[in-house]
C-alpha cells in the first residue's frame, strides 16, 4: 500500500513538473529558442542536480516512459517518409544522402577514435576495441537530422523550390537511414566490447537480424493498420498505438533473453528500427496514412514534453561540465562532414554550384531522434552510456539552436522564401483597393468612401469597363496578376485590399500582396469552402457568403444591439480599429488615457494577437485598438492616435 502511495505521489508530482515544462518551453520560444531547450532546462532544474523533485531512483523507475516515447519518435520518423512525395528529386536526394551519411559518420567516428577519446573521461581507460565501438555509436547518432524542425522553418517562411524540396527529402530519409545505421553499429559495438571475433557466423547473424527486423516490422505495420481501421474514438487508437510501441520494447528484450538462455547465440532486434519500419509500412501502403499522420502530430507535443523533461532530469551535469569542450569540438567536426558530404553529393547529382555551396546549412539541426538514440545507448551500455548520452544531448541542443538560423539564412539567400513582407508606414490617408466591379464591390467602395477612405477599384478585363458610369469611383485596369501590374496601381500605398473575383484569381492576388507588400488587412470573398485553408494560411480574412449570412442572423438573434452597432445600423454610433502611431502615447496605460466619455475600448491587438486588455494594459506603437462610440468623437480619437 505504501509503495502504491509513493508511486501515485510521484506521478502527480511529475504531471505538475510536465505542465510547468510546457509553459517554460513556450517562454523559451520568446527568445527564439527551441521548445525542447525549455523542456530539457525544466528537467535539469527539477532533477537530481537541481531541486531534486525527480530523483535518480525515479529516473531509473520511469524507463517505461522512455520506451513509449522512443517508440513514438520512431513512429514519427517513419511517417515522414512518403515515397510518392520524393520522386521528383530522387536522384539528388539519393546522392546527397549518401554523401552525408558516409562523410558525417566516418569523420565523426575517426575524430573520436584518433583524437578526442583521450580527453573524454569515460573513454580514457577503455581498450582500443571498446573505444572504436563508442566512436561508431557516436558517429551513427551524429548522422541524425530533425524533420520536424525543418518542416517548421519551411512553414514559417512558406519556402518552396528545388532547394527546399531536396533538403526536406534528404532530412526525412536521413532519420530513417540513421536508425538502420544505429542498429548496425549497436550490434558491432556489442561484439567489440565483448571481445568477440568478426567471422562468417557473426556476418550471417547480423544479416539474419536485419531480415527478421524487416519481417517483424512489416507485421507490426499490418497490426497498426488493423488498429487504425477500428471504428472507435481516436483517443483509444492513440492509447493502443502507444501500448504497441511499449510492447515492441518488451518483445525485443524477451527475445534477447530467451535466445541467450536457450541458443548458442543472442538475437537482438532494435525496437526503434521495428517501430520505424512499421510506421513506413502504414504511411506507404495503408489508406489510413492521413489519420496516422494526424495522430502523430496531435499526440507528439505531449510525448515530447514528457520525454525531454525526463531526459533533462537524467542528464549528469558533472559529466557535462567535463565534456562540453568535446561537444563543441564534435560540433565543428560534424559541420565539416556535413559540408563536404553535401557538396560532394550535389556535385555527383549535377546540381548547380550555387546550391552545392549552400546545402550544408539545411542539415545542421538535430532533435528527437538523436536524443532518443543517445538514451537508447544509455540503457544498452550502462557503465558509460549515460555519460555519452549527456555529452550527445548537449551537442544536440547546440545544433537545435544554431541549425534553424543557418537554414533560414540559406533559404533567403537562395531566393525560395515566400514569407510576409514588411508593411508600409501609414501616410496619413487610409487607402483601400477593391478587385472586382460587381454591385457588391461598388456598394462597398461607396461605404468606405463615406468613412473617409480613398478607394481604388480594379478590374481584369477591358469589357468590364464598358457601360460603367460612376464618375465618383477611381477604376483601374489590371490585365495580369504580376508585381509590375500591382506596382502600376500603387498597391504599396494600400492599407487594405478586398478581392471579389474567382478563388484562383483572389488567391494569386493575395499571395503576391502578402509576399511583396505585407498589407495588414486582406479580405476575400470565398466561393468554394475547400479553398478556405489556403487563404487562412496567408492571414486573409475570409468571407463566405452562405455561412456569413447564417452567422449574421445568429448574432442578430443572440445579440441584436451589438450586431446592429457592428453593421452601422445605429445612428451616430460606430466600431473602428485605430492603430496607435503617436509616440507620445507609447507605454501609457489604458486607465491613463484621456478618452471622451462616449468612447469605449473593446480590445487591443498586438503583433497579430489579441491580448486581454484591462486598465493597466500599456499601449505600444503599432497596437490596433478596437473602439466603439460616437462617429464624430471617434474621428477626434483617430487624430489623437495618429499624431
Amino acid at each position: 500500500m505504501e509503495n502504491f502511495i509513493n508511486v501515485f505521489v510521484f506521478i502527480a508530482r511529475f504531471i505538475v513538473i510536465a505542465l510547468s515544462s510546457k509553459q517554460i518551453g513556450q517562454f523559451f520560444r520568446r527568445f527564439k529558442l527551441p521548445l525542447i531547450t525549455g523542456f530539457l532546462f525544466t528537467g535539469i532544474v527539477a532533477g537530481p542536480f537541481g531541486l531534486k523533485l525527480i530523483t535518480h531512483e525515479a529516473v531509473e523507475n520511469l524507463r517505461v516512459i522512455d520506451e513509449i516515447s522512443l517508440a513514438f519518435i520512431a513512429f514519427a520518423a517513419g511517417s515522414e517518409l512518403y515515397v510518392q512525395e520524393l520522386r521528383g528529386r530522387l536522384k539528388s536526394i539519393a546522392w546527397i544522402t549518401l554523401g552525408l551519411v558516409i562523410l558525417t559518420f566516418s569523420l565523426s567516428a575517426a575524430a573520436i577514435f584518433f583524437f578526442l577519446s583521450r580527453y573524454i573521461p569515460f573513454m580514457q581507460n577503455m581498450s582500443p576495441a571498446a573505444s572504436f565501438a563508442v566512436a561508431l555509436l557516436i558517429g551513427a547518432i551524429l548522422v541524425a537530422r530533425s524533420p520536424s524542425s525543418a518542416i517548421a522553418i519551411l512553414n514559417e517562411l512558406r519556402a518552396k523550390g528545388p532547394f527546399t524540396k531536396t533538403v526536406l527529402g534528404v532530412t526525412v530519409i536521413m532519420d530513417v537511414v540513421v536508425i538502420f545505421l544505429f542498429a548496425f553499429t549497436t550490434s558491432m559495438a556489442d561484439v567489440l566490447i565483448a571481445n568477440l571475433g568478426f567471422d562468417l557466423k557473426f556476418a550471417l547473424l547480423l544479416l539474419g537480424e536485419f531480415a527478421l527486423s524487416l519481417g517483424v516490422g512489416y507485421l507490426l505495420g499490418k497490426l497498426l493498420h488493423f488498429v487504425l481501421s477500428w471504428s472507435l474514438n481516436r483517443r483509444w487508437k492513440v492509447l493502443t498505438i502507444l501500448a504497441i510501441g511499449l510492447g515492441v520494447f518488451v518483445f525485443s528484450e524477451q527475445l534477447r533473453h530467451l535466445t541467450h538462455e536457450f541458443l548458442s547465440f543472442e538475437i537482438f532486434l532494435e525496437p526503434i528500427l521495428l517501430c520505424m519500419i512499421a510506421s513506413f509500412v502504414v504511411t506507404n501502403t495503408s489508406r489510413y496514412r492521413t489519420e496516422f499522420s494526424k495522430i502523430i502530430h496531435e499526440t507528439g507535443p505531449l510525448i515530447y514534453i514528457i520525454f525531454f523533461t525526463l531526459t533533462g532530469a537524467s542528464l549528469e551535469l558533472d559529466v557535462l561540465m567535463q565534456t562540453w569542450p568535446i561537444a563543441l569540438a564534435l560540433f565543428f567536426v560534424r559541420l565539416a562532414g556535413i559540408f563536404v558530404g553535401s557538396f560532394a553529393g550535389g556535385v555527383l547529382a549535377r546540381e548547380p554550384m550555387a546550391r552545392n555551396k549552400m546545402w550544408w546549412m539545411g542539415f545542421v539541426t538535430q532533435a528527437g531522434v538523436a536524443i532518443g538514440l543517445s538514451k537508447e545507448v544509455a540503457v544498452e551500455f550502462p557503465p558509460w552510456g549515460s555519460a555519452l548520452a549527456t555529452m550527445i544531448i548537449s551537442l544536440v541542443v547546440l545544433n537545435e539552436i544554431v541549425g534553424p538560423i543557418f537554414f533560414k539564412y540559406a533559404i533567403n539567400l537562395i531566393g525560395e522564401a515566400h514569407d510576409r513582407a514588411d508593411p508600409h508606414e501609414f501616410r496619413g490617408t487610409r487607402n483601400a483597393v477593391i478587385f472586382g466591379l460587381r454591385p457588391q464591390a461598388v456598394s462597398l467602395a461607396r461605404q468606405l468612401m463615406a468613412h473617409d477612405w480613398q478607394v481604388k477599384m480594379v478590374c481584369r478585363e477591358p469589357s468590364e469597363l464598358e457601360g460603367v458610369d460612376k464618375p465618383e469611383l477611381t477604376i483601374e485596369l489590371m490585365p495580369e496578376v504580376t508585381v509590375a501590374c500591382l506596382d502600376a496601381i500603387q498597391m504599396s500605398e494600400a492599407d487594405a485590399i478586398v478581392t471579389m473575383l474567382s478563388d484562383e484569381e483572389n488567391y494569386a492576388i493575395c499571395e503576391l500582396v502578402y509576399e511583396t507588400y505585407g498589407t495588414d488587412t486582406i479580405v476575400t470573398r470565398l466561393k468554394d469552402r475547400a479553398n478556405f485553408d489556403r487563404f487562412h494560411e496567408l492571414g486573409v480574412l475570409v468571407v463566405e457568403p452562405r455561412t456569413a449570412v447564417v452567422s449574421l442572423l445568429d448574432h442578430f438573434v443572440r445579440a441584436p444591439a451589438g450586431t446592429s452597432l457592428l453593421l452601422g445600423m445605429q445612428e451616430e454610433q460606430d466600431i473602428v480599429d485605430i492603430e496607435l502611431r503617436n509616440s507620445d502615447l507609447d507605454g501609457i496605460s489604458l486607465r491613463d488615457l484621456r478618452l471622451p466619455l462616449d468612447v469605449l475600448i473593446l480590445s487591443v491587438q498586438r503583433n497579430g494577437e489579441r491580448i486581454i486588455s484591462h486598465g493597466y494594459t500599456k499601449l505600444t506603437v503599432g497596437d490596433k485598438v478596437t473602439m466603439v462610440g460616437n462617429v464624430e468623437t471617434l474621428e477626434e480619437v483617430m487624430l489623437h492616435f495618429d499624431a
